[in-house]
């Protein structure tokens, strides 16, 4: 297995772990290694089962994210370590594009991906955590062609509306996916401001965009 495509593989199944079901009532009080592994099954079943991921439908996987991956991500926290101390300086106009683009930026990079997320397995590592602990670390392993791949979350308890173990952070084969980001994300930021962020996200959402229109398009009859 090619170690560029089992990291777009195992990106793709870190985005849609989240994405295919809602909280239960009890998931408040779901313990962050239980549910990354609830999850992570409930993943691998419904990538095998849904013709549209499989063949990295993006609408359809943008309009999953949209209803379903938010109960379990801290997308702004995720975003605003990205991003880093420019985050302090943006305003709140800037913060919600920030979020909008590096969302969008994620679904498309990895929704190809999905599609080849298949006959994969899975196990949980042991857990080195203490009751009152409010951040841990769950770790996986992920099974497929070769050698076993690493795939951490980084998660925190959250109280109030929607509380439980939100995931914020990545580790995918020894890289953490926020401070990937992060290093490409200063450079923009102290050539270009904000604004200049901002904009190259978006121009990079467009590239994407047209490059999955254009592999989706049925050719004209002629």
């Amino acid at each position: 297995m090619n170690r560029r495509l089992l990291t777009q593989w195992l990106l793709a199944l870190a985005a849609s772990t989240s994405l295919l079901t809602t909280l239960p009532v009890h998931a408040a009080d779901e313990a962050p290694d239980a549910l990354i592994k609830r999850l992570t099954k409930e993943a691998l079943d419904t990538i095998q089962a849904d013709a549209a991921v499989q063949s990295g439908n993006v609408p359809r996987i943008m309009e999953l994210v949209d209803q379903l991956v938010m109960p379990h991500v801290n997308f702004q926290r995720m975003t605003a370590s990205a991003v880093g101390p420019g985050w302090r300086q943006a305003t709140p106009e800037q913060r919600k594009r920030l979020e909008a683009e590096f969302k969008t930026l994620l679904v498309r990079t990895y929704a190809g991906a999905m599609s080849q997320a298949k006959n994969l397995s899975f196990e949980i590592k042991p857990m080195r955590s203490a009751p009152e602990d409010k951040e841990v670390t769950v770790r996986t392993l992920i099974q497929g062609r070769g050698d076993p791949a690493q795939l951490d979350y980084k998660m925190e308890k959250t109280p109030g509306v929607g509380a439980g173990w939100k995931v914020f952070n990545l580790n995918v084969m020894g890289v953490w996916l926020v401070d990937t980001y992060r290093s490409q994300f200063a450079q923009e930021i102290n050539t270009k401001g904000i604004d200049g962020l901002i904009a190259t996200l978006s121009d990079r959402n467009k590239v994407n965009a047209a490059g999955s229109s254009s592999k989706t398009a049925k050719p004209a009859k002629g």
